[in-house]
């Protein structure tokens, strides 16, 4: 049976776990769920969730636990990933911050674009918007931003699924699936659902 692995250094680990466990009921789709934090459990994977949190702390996290490569190799045989904010960050071929410039941070240089941290303010500025989103149907989609960043310069080969206003926020790479806010905390699985559809 298929192994999806959320992982488990950071973020809103057990609404991940909920949400793609019901998304896999409704679409009949047989898959294990679990959390994995060591560099065996996430070799074991067929599928990968990196959730929100501090991006800093992540990369923090798996290098002292000696994931980080492998969290790399993995992605790169072309698995399925969802990723949500700071997952996006992670994923990330550069980042910086938009009030501070270069963070220096650690992450993984898979995701052809650049991300702007905390492009909206502080915590205290978050914010909840409909998103359209063409690949989920024709029904709004609630984003939920906290901290959030935003998604610059692309490269051809990454599909845009959603912006708000002018901004990238949800985009597709191959079997990657990267967003910058937050489906993990409502009630709409649609995201969840298009990312075990790719299993």
């Amino acid at each position: 049976m298929k192994k999806i692995g959320v992982l488990g250094y950071q973020g809103d680990l057990r609404f991940h776990v909920d949400k793609t466990k019901h998304a896999l009921k409704k679409n009949d789709i047989e898959a294990i769920v679990k959390i994995v934090k060591k560099p065996k459990e996430i070799e074991e994977i067929d599928a990968l969730i990196i959730s929100g949190g501090e991006s800093t702390v992540m990369g923090a996290i798996a290098k002292k636990v000696g994931a980080l490569d492998v969290i790399k190799k993995k992605i790169e045989q072309n698995i399925p990933v969802l990723s949500t904010c700071a997952g996006t960050i992670f994923l990330a071929k550069r980042v910086y911050d938009k009030i501070v410039g270069n963070t220096n941070q650690l992450i993984l240089e898979i995701l052809d674009i650049e991300i702007e941290r905390n492009s909206y303010g502080p915590q205290k500025d978050s914010f909840e918007v409909n998103l359209d989103i063409p690949v989920l149907g024709d029904i709004p989609f609630k984003g939920v931003f906290i901290r959030a960043p935003t998604i610059k310069n692309p490269s051809p080969n990454i599909k845009i699924l959603a912006k708000f206003n002018e901004d990238i926020v949800a985009i597709r790479q191959n079997n990657i699936i990267a967003t910058t806010f937050h489906p993990e905390i409502t009630d709409d699985i649609r995201i969840h659902e298009y990312f075990v559809k790719l299993i």
